[in-house]
């Protein structure tokens, strides 16, 4: 059998026990690790995963065709992560050509495309959002300070560690680029009393947003417009954007950072957080790209970092966080799996199951496949900030030390 085969020459660390067919095999054991045993439907389905599996395994375990009989679909993806590690088994030339030209086409992201492809994930329901994020609903990695911190607590601290490295000022014109549901512009609206707009594609997140803003009596100093990022005015002192960027597409990296130094003031600071990946350029999970985040994409930092030199803007800083996003995915597909049962019928076990995939195998992309968050400042006037980064740690230490009205007020609307 072809899936045998081609698990046998995976698994070495752990051991996989697979039914399928009436028939049963074990893999692996060379190496001491996890032991998993899964049921797959028939032969055609085995078939399937052994030529495609990265399409055909979440949709096998989302279907029910493939059922995990002993451990979870985590200590299955687990197992495979440890087996396949940050590089895999490495790539051919035809092989690179063929991701470059399906990365530019799955990721033209024009305007309409981009509209069509934000909807498709964030314009689901804001109940089952709220079901497993943090009470200002927080959907991009979390900043853990110590390994005790909770999700509410380290979604606080990230917003202090970007707040921090925008070197914000009262009176400031902030834009943030893809705002989620507000909580990133109502949170720099509160700390730093700046005037913030924040921008999305997504008309549910847009009436969150405006619905938050409004509680709070926020209006006077944040608000919020569907807006393509290609089509704002500025300028603007200080830009953020977080976990926006994975959704830009490699064709529009230029236009995106030549756009963020057309908006942002001489003297101006912007932030971007996104994911990357350590190993250079590949192409996005033809799973993932059909059923979660059409026209995303994880991008290198060799990727990135010409079209900021072409732009005209200094790279400041750079930081990389390794497994802070899989802590946060860790908790976030906890708390899903916890209230699942609680969503509105139309959330059914099918999407129970392949959120549950989404969520585990997002975690084992930070865990074992070189996945990661950058934080990249960027300025057009190489004095815009300090020449040293004690600023960034005295304003987060103080940002981190007030409490703000914000906080006290989303228990109350979540």
């Amino acid at each position: 059998m072809l899936l045998r085969w081609m698990l046998a020459k995976l698994i070495k660390t752990g051991t996989l026990t697979v039914s399928v067919g009436g028939g049963m095999f074990t893999v692996g054991g060379v190496k001491p690790g996890p032991a998993v045993a899964i049921s797959i439907r028939d032969r055609a389905t085995a078939r399937r995963l052994a030529l495609h599996p990265d399409l055909y395994l979440g949709e096998a375990y989302t279907d029910g065709a493939l059922v995990v009989d002993s451990g979870s679909i985590w200590d299955l993806l687990d197992l495979c992560g440890l087996n396949l590690g940050t590089w895999g088994s490495g790539t051919s030339w035809l092989q690179r050509s063929l991701d470059w030209t399906r990365r530019q086409l799955q990721q033209a992201n024009a305007r309409r495309a981009s509209r069509l492809n934000v909807a498709h994930h964030y314009d689901l329901s804001e109940a089952m959002y709220r079901s497993f994020l943090d009470a200002d609903m927080q959907y991009s990695c979390a900043y853990f300070p110590t390994p005790t911190t909770s999700l509410d607590e380290a979604q606080r601290a990230k917003k202090a560690h970007i707040a921090a490295k925008l070197a914000l000022r009262p009176g400031q014109r902030v834009l943030d680029i893809g705002c989620g549901w507000g909580g990133m512009a109502l949170y720099l609206a509160q700390a730093e009393d700046v005037v913030v707009h924040g921008i999305t594609l997504s008309q549910e997140q847009l009436r969150v947003c405006q619905m938050r803003a409004e509680a709070l009596g926020l209006t006077n100093r944040v608000s919020f417009s569907l807006v393509d990022y290609r089509d704002v005015e500025g300028p603007y002192d200080r830009i953020v954007s977080v976990g926006m960027f994975e959704h830009v597409g490699t064709p529009n990296y230029q236009a995106f950072f030549d756009r963020v130094s057309e908006l942002l003031a001489p003297d101006g600071v912007a932030l971007v957080h996104s994911i990357g990946r350590i190993a250079g350029p590949a192409s996005t999970s033809s799973w993932i790209h059909k059923y979660i985040f059409p026209g995303g994409y994880v991008p290198a930092l060799s990727e990135v970092m010409p079209s900021i030199e072409r732009s005209g803007l200094w790279l400041a800083d750079l930081e990389v966080l390794r497994m802070h996003y899989a802590e946060t995915l860790k908790l976030w597909r906890e708390r899903f799996l916890d209230a699942a049962h609680r969503l509105p019928p139309a959330f059914d076990e099918r999407f129970r199951r392949m959120w549950e995939f989404y969520l585990a195998g997002s975690e084992m992309s930070f865990r074992h496949c070189g996945f990661m968050i950058f934080q990249a400042q960027l300025i057009r006037d190489p004095y815009a900030v300090p020449l040293t980064r004690d600023y960034m740690m005295d304003d987060e230490r103080r940002l981190q030390a007030e409490a703000l009205p914000l906080e006290a007020a989303m228990s109350r609307h979540s």
